[in-house]
């Protein structure tokens, strides 16, 4: 009806309008609203969108979330005050500027624009590693202190997040469902399925942005991407080295309590991890199941496998960040960034004399052992240096030769 009266009976104080239906007004002063500028009652800070001034808020109320922003605003106008309480009345959408997505809290909205500014104002005082979001830093502290707070109530065993535990959980709960039709593996967990099913496929989705190398898991790629940032979150808290990977910091922490919980069955041998374990088995069994598709040459280990193929396709993925020359091995790149900072950190206990590589460390030691491990097998001569039995091997061919 008010469409042939021509009626307007909603007015907008502030943009001197005249709507027809309460929503266009209520739209209307949403509009309005974020084109206003917003007071910090406290601190007399004036600011033009809501983005800053909630930003503003959280760093003096030190990461506190809100239940609600939009009653804390006040208005430089008094007449946009009244306007402003419709919107109190019913459900907002709250619209990114940049790619339109809408959120229901203007906190959920924060967060999102934040992917967009790259803004990360949580950094961590161990590391300095910012991050986004006050819980994402809090999660990343635990990487240095340790500290698990989720415990299972079953079995007692413990998580930094409470993701780790949820997933965990489901072991207690139900069968594992999952089964890979390849190989008969069964898991817990569809995406831990997936993940498997690229060890067959040869699925590589996730890939690095500055060298191009691709990974089958996310936590592959993080992992990489750490030795071009040399990034080192895992610190060891009684002598302060840090490493790059968890499981590096492990088999550190052994070397300070002596723990060797991985015994050979064979030899009685006994190491700190697991995966040395299994390598060392191999010494037993011959076994070689790492084989380069291109010329058939099989390794003991992947690493080994890893850096033979970079012969074929002449990758070096090791870059130093001082000089520019790349390496095919991050063991290689670190013997080399020691002729930058004349680090030697293999010293002998005996006379004090330090080398900057274990090699040269180890042929060292020798000198006061007497150790000669290399022995010639036509007169018994022992030498101290593979190098040293190589010449004198040719001193039997050559009288061979002039027999």
């Amino acid at each position: 009806m008010r469409s042939h009266t021509q009626e307007d009976p909603f007015l907008c104080n502030d943009l001197g309008e005249d709507f027809t239906q309460h929503m266009a007004l209520t739209q209307n002063v949403i509009t309005y609203m974020r084109k206003k500028h917003f007071v910090s009652k406290k601190f007399g800070k004036i600011f033009s969108d809501w983005l800053s001034f909630n930003q503003h808020k959280e760093i003096h109320t030190k990461c506190k979330s809100y239940e609600s922003h939009l009653f804390d605003y006040a208005f430089i106008q008094n007449s946009a005050l009244r306007p402003h309480s419709v919107t109190h009345t019913r459900e907002i959408t709250l619209e990114c500027r940049v790619c339109g997505k809408t959120f229901s809290k203007n906190s959920n909205l924060r967060r999102h624009e934040m992917i967009h500014t790259g803004e990360k104002p949580h950094g961590c005082h161990l590391c300095g590693k910012a991050f986004t979001h006050c819980s994402d830093l809090r999660k990343h502290e635990r990487t240095h202190t340790g500290e698990k707070p989720y415990g299972c109530h079953l079995c007692g065993k413990a998580f930094s997040k409470s993701s780790n535990l949820r997933r965990h959980e489901m072991i207690h709960t139900r069968e594992k469902a999952q089964i890979c039709h390849l190989c008969g593996k069964a898991f817990t967990h569809c995406s831990d399925l997936r993940k498997h099913e690229r060890t067959h496929l040869g699925d590589k989705p996730y890939g690095c942005l500055l060298c191009g190398k691709a990974f089958s898991k996310c936590s592959y790629l993080r992992q990489h991407e750490r030795t071009h940032n040399g990034e080192k979150p895992y610190e060891c808290h009684l002598c302060g080295k840090a490493f790059s990977h968890c499981s590096h910091l492990r088999q550190h922490e052994r070397s300070h309590n002596g723990e060797k919980p991985h015994g050979c069955h064979l030899c009685g041998k006994a190491f700190t991890e697991s995966s040395v374990l299994k390598r060392h088995e191999r010494i037993h069994t011959g076994e070689k199941p790492y084989e380069c598709h291109v010329c058939g040459k099989a390794f003991t280990e992947s690493s080994d496998l890893r850096r033979h193929e970079r012969t074929h396709t002449g990758e070096k993925p090791y870059e130093c960040h001082l000089c520019g020359k790349a390496f095919n091995h991050s063991s290689v790149l670190r013997r080399h960034e020691r002729t930058h900072t004349g680090e030697k950190p293999y010293e002998c206990n005996i006379c004090g004399k330090a080398f900057n590589r274990s090699y040269n460390f180890r042929l060292h030691k020798r000198v006061h052992t007497g150790e000669k491990p290399y022995v010639c097998p036509l007169c018994g001569k022992a030498f101290s240096k593979l190098f040293n039995l190589r010449q004198h091997e040719r001193t039997h061919t050559k009288k061979a030769m002039n027999m």
